[in-house]
């Protein structure tokens, strides 16, 4: 932003996190500008949804980018928005996430809509543009949510909507900070969805490597042989091919009472906080008193014990997460979760890399039948086909190899991601000075046009 001047005069806003503002522009509260704000509805009849095209109907859900709302997503018939305290909206309105954890994500919609009871509508007035107003929005994030609602779940309503403020410059000028903001937030767009296709190449990659090494070994030269499992192909000779339950025996969790659960004392490891293959103690931990852990010795997770997931959404990959702890803190084991105990043939890092492979969790991923929920049972997980070096010493070989690829690749993902949240800091900050007047973009011209002068 160094290559942008400051406007020539500035004044107080009297706006505490606006501070100055140039001299021309004024301020203006939402209601103000909207001819419209006012929060949706669920009608008090079942909605039938169609898959023809008829009224937009919006859910938190479908908000995905600035600005951007997927407006086939799902469609509602006339006479069904029309019942109970569902309402039609015009087109051409500000549709505002007023709840939960995206609370104050901003999305334009431009044709007729109905939408849910999350979801704040501003439909602005002739004093500010549809997209400056948006932007403006989104320029004040942290506003929106210090405002909200002092609850567990944030919660921003009407009221509190039309108290936002803004700082508003002339029409012709909102124009120009718009046509400034559309190129340059694309252009970072463009960088970051580059740096998000890597990561998925990465992940790939990373795959890869983790399912070639535990089904063909590291040795391009071994002699090869039918393995007679579909999904494994062709195997290395001198390989066990066998089904998991010869390798390994597995223990499920406990369904503790939710009455025992205290703030702080031992974790009581659930199905979230087996996480991408990750151990995430800190989503929604759950604890119960330390005194009362010797009434589940048989529960206990200690260092190196390996714990899969059992349970997710039929259809998606959110479950049969595998990891291997490595604290050394002492955990439970709730309900829906399973430890896997190897035993003398296998070796524990050369297993979970095994339960990582595609070869093994595309088999796992077909066994649970039923309409939403998957449910792993222990026969399931153990009764997969694999195949087993029988050499020890060849599977901690291989489970070495494995980790210091992962770690290169986990370090290149790693440089990636922190490039995509420069980009999405700098993208907020050019939003930010834009229309809050601390930049002067109005001699700012398209790379395409030959000249510009603001105003004429």
């Amino acid at each position: 932003m160094a290559k942008y001047e400051q406007y020539a005069k500035y004044k107080d806003s009297g706006v505490e996190w606006l501070g100055e503002i140039p001299s021309e522009w004024s301020i203006s509260s939402i209601k103000y500008l909207s001819t419209l704000i006012s929060t949706g509805g669920t009608p008090k009849n079942q909605i039938s949804f169609t898959d023809e095209q008829e009224i937009n109907w919006f859910t938190p859900s479908d908000f995905s980018g600035d600005f951007e709302i997927r407006t086939s997503a799902k469609y509602v018939t006339f006479d069904s928005v029309r019942c109970g305290e569902s309402k039609l909206y015009p087109s051409n309105a500000i549709l505002m996430i007023g709840i939960g954890a995206t609370l104050g994500k901003i999305a334009i919609c431009k044709t007729d809509f109905s939408c849910n009871q999350q979801i704040n509508i501003i439909v602005p007035n002739k004093s500010v543009t549809l997209e400056f107003l948006a932007y403006s929005l989104i320029a004040q994030l942290e506003q929106i949510k210090q405002s909200s609602n002092s609850s567990t779940i944030g919660i921003i309503n009407q009221d509190k909507t039309k108290q936002l403020v803004i700082s508003l410059p002339a029409f012709i000028e909102q124009n120009q900070i718009i046509k400034y903001l559309d190129h340059e937030t694309a252009q970072i767009d463009i960088l970051i969805a580059k740096q998000e296709k890597l990561i998925e190449l990465l992940k790939e990659k990373r795959q890869a490597v983790i399912s070639h090494a535990v089904t063909k070994g590291l040795n391009p030269d071994v002699t090869m042989k039918d393995s007679g499992v579909e999904w494994l192909g062709e195997v290395p000779e001198h390989w066990t091919v066998s089904k998991f339950k010869y390798f390994a025996s597995i223990q499920g969790g406990f369904a503790f009472s939710s009455d025992l659960f205290i703030e702080e004392g031992t974790q009581v490891l659930r199905i979230g906080n087996v996480y991408q293959n990750s151990l995430s103690l800190e989503r929604q931990p759950i604890f119960i008193a330390n005194d009362l852990v010797k009434n589940f010795q048989d529960f206990i997770v200690k260092k190196n014990d390996v714990l899969m997931s059992l349970t997710g959404t039929l259809g998606k990959r959110d479950y049969g997460f595998a990891i291997k702890v490595e604290t050394d803190d002492q955990y439970l084991l709730n309900q829906r979760v399973a430890k896997i105990s190897p035993n003398k043939n296998i070796d524990t890092d050369f297993m979970v890399y095994v339960l990582w492979s595609e070869s093994y969790l595309t088999q796992l991923y077909s066994l649970p039948s039923g309409t939403k929920q998957a449910n792993l049972s222990n026969s399931d997980v153990l009764g997969i086909e694999i195949v087993v070096p029988q050499n020890m010493q060849e599977q901690k070989e291989i489970a070495r190899y494995i980790k210091e690829k992962l770690e290169k690749f986990d370090e290149m993902i790693a440089k990636a991601k922190s490039a995509i949240q420069l980009m999405q800091e700098r993208r907020t900050a050019l939003i930010s000075s834009a229309v809050t007047g601390k930049i002067d973009v109005r001699n700012w011209r398209h790379p395409n046009e030959a000249k510009t002068e603001f105003g004429a």
